[in-house]
């Protein structure tokens, strides 16, 4: 009895270790990370109570707001987990909001707290989010989605170029990669062909409305997941051509609650 005990403590240890980040290699890098597959079905959840009930392989939730408790839980249950953080914005209800000098934050983006940042100054930047990278690591997370990467084509308040938005989109998968997780290109239709190298799957919003989910392509052709939300119309509308795609498509409300309708 005793050695069955110990071989199921085992496995389940090994079940247990096959969920979190990738394992380092032998010199101490980051082993392979996790590259989720096209079609791939995912629960996008950013407030209210989270409910982890839902029969999907991949939670994409705040990293902020859940713990390692939230992460271990819906490991137990089989599924990935994809940290949730803004990487070209500012949020002043962040804790480590005061951290970020006046001079990198812009105008507003059109959400409530939040400006957006100067992604040129790579010397303050970075280190902030290497922190932040640090926080999903510790705490479980599989991947991590930047949000706000595509601040060149936004009024942010500063210069900033396509040439700045690629150099600052490779360094936030940089270090996500470096700490052994998968990471998502947010948006930023146009960088697609040089950035889907560099991005383990993508995040889209309401590229159907816009009619522009074919740009999404060359990650499905990478046999990479395209992660796809839209708000504003019906699954009839939007999910004959998401499946035809290969898309992993949600109808959404703008608050990102546990609400969802799957194609």
């Amino acid at each position: 009895m005793r050695r069955r005990t110990l071989l199921v403590a085992l496995l389940a240890l090994l079940l247990t270790a096959g969920c979190a980040a990738a394992p380092d290699r032998d010199d101490g890098s980051p082993g392979p990370v996790w590259r989720p597959e096209p079609g791939t079905a995912w629960q996008w959840q950013l407030s209210g109570r989270l409910d982890t009930s839902v029969d999907v392989p991949v939670y994409d939730i705040d990293g902020f707001d859940h713990d390692a408790d939230t992460v271990a839980v819906l490991h137990r249950d089989g599924r990935k987990v994809i940290c949730y953080l803004s990487t070209g914005a500012w949020e002043d209800f962040r804790p480590d909001a005061d951290d970020f000098p006046a001079s990198v934050l812009g105008r507003g983006n059109g959400w409530e707290g939040e400006r957006w940042l100067d992604i040129r100054r790579t010397d303050v930047l970075e280190p902030l989010m290497a922190a932040r990278m640090d926080m999903c690591r510790e705490k479980g997370f599989d991947a991590v989605e930047p949000d706000n990467m595509d601040g060149y084509r936004n009024r942010t308040g500063f210069p900033l170029t396509a040439a700045d938005q690629l150099r600052y989109n490779r360094l936030v998968a940089r270090l996500a990669h470096e700490r052994g997780m998968a990471v998502g290109l947010k948006n930023d239709l146009g960088q697609i062909p040089e950035l889907v190298d560099d991005f383990d799957f993508a995040v889209n919003e309401q590229c159907a409305q816009y009619d522009e989910c074919a740009r999404l392509r060359p990650f499905i052709a990478a046999d990479k997941a395209v992660f796809h939300v839209e708000y504003e119309l019906p699954t009839g509308d939007f999910c004959p051509e998401a499946r035809r795609l290969r898309l992993s498509s949600l109808l959404k409300k703008y608050e990102l609650d546990a609400w969802r309708r799957a194609c």
